[in-house]
């Protein structure tokens, strides 16, 4: 008799991902003890000896809940009892800008990325699944921020030399949860992911549940789906714009990130605009807290220019038009 229907989905797609990887690399599994990451690390520790190669998994305890250090501890103690070797945790102070979520977020990717370059991880393996994809897409949709936040989540990308991959993507929550209860394992429920002052929990549980009942089931597959279908599509519109930014991008004093309007002009808006974001970001200006508002703005600074003098963008930074170029610098 084989494993459990969730158990073996969750196995297969944590398996596809390590056939991937080049032969005896160590992989980490990214454990919050949530069921999605918990269900992950369970899959990791039954699929790696298999497959020949380490792996562990690491906790982040980022200190905004009175006794986290413990619940840290008890993730450690699970994932060393599913055989994963190394286990640890490692705590991080969270602050910085745009927001709270962002901060948290930041906060923990640096950590994984030191964890990893430390233990000589090729890959990192984090739990997001098909409904944490729909959130993501819904979000984005009420940003107003294009096709890159449409296009949600990357199943794998890279940063600090280290490896991302998300291959629960194609699975749902319900999925996890029930790996866990079939493998035994008890899993934690974060508060902060019933808090409604975040808005991907009230899109979890107000704005998801709404479209499932007037729109009918499907829904967050549906969104999965779209993201999947625009990433190719937003990923080949980024190759051109970074390559336009290349040949751009000059020197101006007093300006942080200076951008030629020859050029820049006659670009296709979708590449145009994805030239000015990464200006913009170069320049200081957070992405999280960079809309579509602003750099439209700066857009009109290049293609309907009246004399307008600036654009206030967010980190304290402005665009301003000058003799033929558009400079970004601290206000």
């Amino acid at each position: 008799m084989g494993p459990d229907p969730a158990v073996a989905a969750v196995r297969l797609a944590v398996r596809r991902v390590l056939a991937d990887l080049p032969q005896g690399a160590m992989v980490l599994a990214a454990c919050s003890g949530g069921a999605d990451s918990l269900a992950l690390a369970g899959a990791l520790a039954f699929e790696a000896p298999r497959a020949g190669r380490p792996a562990g998994g690491i906790t982040i305890d980022h200190g905004l809940q009175s006794g986290s250090d413990k619940r840290a501890d008890a993730v450690v103690r699970t994932m060393v009892a599913l055989g994963l070797d190394p286990a640890g945790s490692v705590a991080v102070t969270v602050d910085g800008p745009g927001g709270p979520e962002n901060a948290a977020r930041d906060a923990r990717y640096t950590a994984l990325d030191d964890a990893a370059l430390r233990l000589g991880a090729t890959a990192v393996l984090l739990g997001h699944t098909q409904d944490d994809q729909a959130e993501t897409v819904l979000l984005g949709l009420a940003r107003g921020s294009g096709a890159r936040s449409l296009a949600g989540m990357p199943a794998r990308f890279r940063r600090s030399d280290v490896l991302y991959l998300r291959p629960l993507l194609e699975l749902d929550r319900a999925t996890t949860r029930r790996a866990c209860k079939a493998m035994g394992l008890d899993a934690w429920d974060d508060p902060h992911n019933i808090d409604p002052a975040y808005a991907r929990v009230r899109v979890r549980h107000e704005a998801l549940p709404v479209l499932e009942r007037t729109l009918g089931p499907g829904v967050a597959e549906a969104l999965a789906r779209t993201a999947r279908m625009l990433r190719d599509d937003a990923d080949a519109l980024d190759e051109m714009a970074a390559r336009a930014y290349s040949d751009l991008e000059t020197s101006e004093d007093g300006a942080d990130v200076t951008v030629r309007l020859e050029g820049l002009e006659g670009l296709p808006r979708a590449v145009r605009t994805r030239v000015l974001r990464t200006a913009a970001v170069r320049a200081g200006s957070p992405p999280g807290t960079l809309a579509a508002v602003h750099i439209d703005a700066v857009d009109r600074l290049v293609t309907a220019w009246h004399g307008q003098r600036h654009v206030d963008l967010p980190g304290g930074l402005r665009a301003v038009r000058r003799s033929g170029k558009l400079l970004f610098g601290p206000v």
